[in-house]
């Protein structure tokens, strides 16, 4: 990254809202749907593109969903339009103590949290008896959620600080209001996927069958462990260069170069876990596999 490029990144980060329901930028969310569109067989594709086409039952005109890049962030745009969608604030993230043991039934409660919400809309998808609506709706946060929960941030907390949006940073040169969270949600994550090979299709290049097969095992609560760990032992530790629970919290924290290049590969390769796991939710959905009900909440 250029020092162009660090100026414009400072510049956009100075204007970022530190809310603990902030999710991964636009790329982020859209590689990851984009990964899950090149990989699910073509009637889920089929179907996936049906329900876009009846995108303006949403009614939401400032906030697109078009296409499955467009439906990968309508959830976050939507938070513009005040209390017609309020309800779903809590739904794109759930805060785990790093320091304490993984626990997911208390932040989970009532269903608000995004385990159980990702659970719940690819149960939704999957029943052809709703109206074309609730399933385009479904179809939408399904995409969006899946995304939040291979952020790190967005399944583990310390110390309350609401997935490290409390926690300042400096990112390379740059310094000033930035936090660990809005690092891993733009800064970190377009310099990660957009590493030759970038995009979808480079994050997709040179894996195979069999290991895009074993990166789609596991149950939502496993992926979200998986994160809840990885914030654990890479993101808080990387970012302090101390452990995630230590006795006194370190004053500092940040990335340098070393630390950023250290990180990219980790990030992508959560970008195409998230790809590759949601092109699975959603061959499951349309083909009509009902999950069962979620176990929290």
């Amino acid at each position: 990254m250029n020092r162009l490029q660090l100026l414009l990144a400072a510049i956009v980060a100075l204007l970022l809202p530190l809310s603990p329901a902030a999710a991964w930028w636009e790329y982020g969310h859209e590689t990851v749907a984009r990964i899950a569109y090149l990989e699910v067989n073509p009637q889920t594709r089929a179907g996936i593109d049906a329900l876009l086409r009846q995108s303006k039952l949403l009614d939401t005109p400032t906030c697109p969903a078009k296409t499955i890049a467009e439906a990968s962030v309508w959830p976050d745009c939507v938070k513009t339009l005040g209390d017609r969608f309020s309800y779903a604030y809590n739904w794109h993230f759930v805060d785990i103590d790093v320091c304490r043991p993984f626990d997911p039934k208390g932040p989970c409660a009532g269903g608000n949290c995004v385990i159980s919400q990702i659970e719940r809309n690819q149960r939704l998808l999957a029943d052809r008896h709703l109206n074309p609506r609730e399933r385009l709706m479904a179809l939408i946060f399904l995409v969006h959620f899946v995304g939040d929960l291979h952020q790190p941030l967005h399944a583990a907390e310390r110390d309350g600080d609401q997935g490290g949006n409390k926690v300042r940073a400096h990112y390379g040169v740059m310094a000033g209001r930035t936090n660990l969270h809005s690092i891993w949600d733009g800064l970190l994550a377009d310099r990660a996927i957009s590493t030759p090979p970038g995009d979808a299709k480079g994050l997709l290049a040179g894996t195979t069958p069999a290991s895009r097969a074993a990166m789609q095992t596991g149950t939502v609560t496993d992926w979200a462990k998986e994160s809840w760990a990885l914030a654990r032992d890479t993101v808080y530790p990387t970012a302090t260069h101390a452990p995630a629970c230590p006795p006194t919290r370190p004053a500092d924290a940040g990335l340098d170069e070393a630390a950023i290049q250290q990180l990219i590969p980790v990030l992508r390769q959560q970008v195409l876990r998230g790809g590759l796991r949601l092109a699975k939710m959603l061959d499951d959905a349309f083909a009509g596999h009902v999950p069962p009900r979620p176990k929290y909440g």
